[in-house]
């Protein structure tokens, strides 16, 4: 990343925290931004081999050295924004490794200003 681009998703130091808890139970993960649904727009999080990233995710980047992926349609809607993973009290997503563990990620945001560069990296 060049001194001109900014990463679209960061996490907190509470969230690198709790995905290093996480990683110790199951090393492999990713995160989806959830898009709705059941679980409202929660980030929800995955063992890497239960979840089949689709030719629709957009992968934002890293958090923690773990992949982050966001469908297409809401990256449309969300694609001037910085994601902020988080952590809060709470219980997680039904499906996602933090379901149980009296925390949860959430996703806050900032708007990219002043002429931002937000290249995608590499899927």
């Amino acid at each position: 990343m060049t001194s001109s681009s900014i990463a679209r998703v960061i996490a907190t130091d509470a969230a690198l925290e709790f995905i290093a808890e996480i990683r110790r139970d199951h090393p492999d993960i990713l995160f989806h931004q959830s898009g709705g649904c059941c679980d409202g727009s929660s980030p929800m999080c995955y063992p890497l081999a239960d979840y089949r990233v689709g030719e629709t995710d957009i992968k934002l980047g890293d958090i923690g050295d773990v992949p982050f992926y966001i469908n297409r349609s809401q990256f449309e809607v969300w694609q001037h924004t910085q994601l902020i993973i988080d952590v809060v009290p709470g219980r997680g997503g039904m499906f996602s490794l933090d379901n149980g563990r009296e925390r949860r990620f959430l996703t806050r945001s900032r708007l990219f200003g002043g002429g931002e560069a937000c290249p995608l990296p590499d899927r």
